[in-house]
């Protein structure tokens, strides 16, 4: 069955990949440019390449952060990707001062200057889920390996949603998830058939 499947619009310039991703799995998917447009859809998809400031920016411009704000209290279906993940959190080290949409408790942070590590991590990485059950991670591959590209990762303060970790420089949480929200931060539109996996599985998960 087909979906109506919201794609934030938040002024990034994947959005056309990840529309093309969504017809490829044969969904249905509308960019979601104000709060009208939320009323169409059935699911919430937000990916995200940028600064978490230009983006949260954006968000507030197109008066969508009540809103997707409202989305997630009612607990409707959502999967943030990268940006999408981190403007879940409350603020970012990247735009200090800037609020995120604050659903959890946390702030977004830089990785750690370490001798021999490349940052912005960048590339395919080990994640490994916390609930291998969860319907997110259904019919992946074991080990799971995914694509990321980023400088900047949250730190829950409710260690109890995190949904995967990945190590790099250490344990970081690459997901989340509680009820019918799932964010990570790698990018499954970019991460081949286990990506697309991932996407398969929230778009098929029952309303």
């Amino acid at each position: 069955m087909s979906n109506r499947v919201g794609v934030i619009d938040y002024g990034g310039g994947n959005l056309r990949n990840v529309l093309n991703v969504l017809k490829f799995l044969g969904h249905e998917g509308s960019l979601v440019s104000s709060p009208k447009d939320l009323g169409s859809v059935d699911r919430l998809l937000f990916p995200g390449v940028g600064s978490f400031g230009d983006c949260v920016a954006e968000l507030d411009r197109k008066k969508l952060r009540e809103p997707i704000a409202a989305w997630l209290a009612a607990d409707r279906p959502y999967f943030g990707i990268c940006l999408g993940y981190q403007v879940l959190f409350e603020q970012s080290r990247e735009t200090p001062g800037v609020k995120g949409l604050g659903i959890f408790d946390g702030e977004v942070v830089h990785f750690p200057a370490r001798p021999g590590m490349k940052v912005p991590h960048m590339g395919w990485n080990e994640v490994t889920p916390t609930d291998p059950s969860f319907y997110v991670w259904q019919n992946t591959p074991d080990p799971l390996y995914l694509y990321f590209v980023h400088s900047y990762y949250p730190k829950p303060e409710d260690t109890s949603l995190i949904a995967s970790t990945t190590n790099y420089g250490g344990d970081f949480a690459s997901s989340i998830s509680r009820g019918r929200t799932f964010a990570g931060q790698f990018h499954p539109e970019r991460s081949q058939e286990a990506g697309l996996k991932l996407i398969a599985n929230f778009l098929e998960a029952p309303l």
